[in-house]
């Protein structure tokens, strides 16, 4: 297919078609990832810019290295010592990048809709890396892509997010992902951190026991607590959360299969999930951050690629 999109900003408006497209081309992007010398000529020339109001690592950085090996000149700017500091507005932000010709923005911003709007301010290509409480869509991507690896199509799987939904982008963008491909989602958590109104994403169950959520389950993925949540009452300890919620192995066995298990990191060891499981040989967590580098190398190449022949 012909991708046509200007932005990738959310998962929810995104067709199949599209999603099997971006999957397929990572597919070539890891091959090059994983070549002995990591570097293309493909968008020498092009810029992109990283823009990111919240701390991250494992994003920023696959971001950049994404860019750098499809040979665009990538910047990163660090909100802290920008003009934000100093209260300009991200407004008057994106109005400076497009001044500076920037080809492709990538943000990550506190506020659900930042990314739409600063795909509406500029001509330059946008991804959402992050915003708010709505969306986080490569991080989708990258997980159902590593799903795929492992367990090849994914039509009639079934797949047990758990942890705090609530305040998950992650876990979003992933329901929305995974039923297009038609998997069986079900979000499970205590009933503060997982609400009856989660029922509005699509066709996803909810349940308060995880125990009794497992058997069958193909893929587990555990969601970072966000440990403030647990200052501001949302559940009593961290104690309590981990011996109903905590991914263990003797928890897993519950499944009945031998389960893949995922995280979009970073982890709370011995909270959401134990180190057995973590470094056990069905997590797949290191292989979500290597992925992670593919899919981006994705987007960039289809969002500012043009006609260039990606293998060089």
């Amino acid at each position: 297919m012909k991708w046509l999109r200007k932005d990738v900003l959310a998962i929810e408006d995104m067709s199949v078609e599209e999603i099997r497209h971006i999957l397929h081309t990572a597919k070539v992007m890891k091959e090059i990832l994983m070549r002995p010398i990591k570097k293309l000529p493909t968008l020498k020339g092009k810029s992109v810019v990283n823009l990111f109001y919240e701390a991250s690592t494992r994003t920023r950085t696959s971001f950049e290295m994404a860019g750098k090996v499809l040979g665009a000149d990538t910047t990163s700017i660090a909100v802290a010592q920008s003009s934000v500091s100093k209260g300009e507005s991200l407004f008057d932000t994106a109005k400076t990048i497009q001044a500076m010709r920037a080809d492709l923005v990538i943000i990550r911003h506190p506020s659900s809709g930042s990314a739409n709007f600063l795909a509406d301010i500029l001509q330059a290509g946008v991804i959402n890396a992050g915003d708010g409480q709505h969306e986080h869509p490569t991080q989708a991507l990258l997980d159902v892509f590593t799903m795929q690896e492992r367990l090849g199509e994914l039509e009639g799987k079934k797949v047990v997010i758990v942890g705090d939904v609530l305040h998950s982008r992650v876990a979003r963008s992933n329901a929305w992902c995974l039923q297009k491909m038609g998997v069986d989602v079900t979000f499970v958590g205590p009933p503060t951190l997982v609400p009856i109104e989660m029922e509005g994403l699509g066709g996803v169950k909810l349940s308060h026991d995880l125990d009794g959520s497992l058997p069958g389950a193909d893929i587990v993925m555990a969601l970072r607590l966000q440990l403030e949540r647990q200052k501001s009452g949302l559940f009593p300890s961290l104690r309590e959360y981990s011996h109903l919620y905590g991914l263990t192995v003797d928890r897993l066995k519950k499944t009945g299969k031998q389960s893949i298990v995922l995280h979009p990191g970073p982890m709370n060891r011995g909270v959401e999930i134990s180190d057995d499981v973590a470094d056990g040989v069905d997590a797949l967590i290191e292989r979500q951050v290597t992925n992670g580098v593919a899919i981006r190398m994705a987007l960039i190449y289809l969002l500012i690629g043009g006609s260039s022949n990606v293998v060089a």
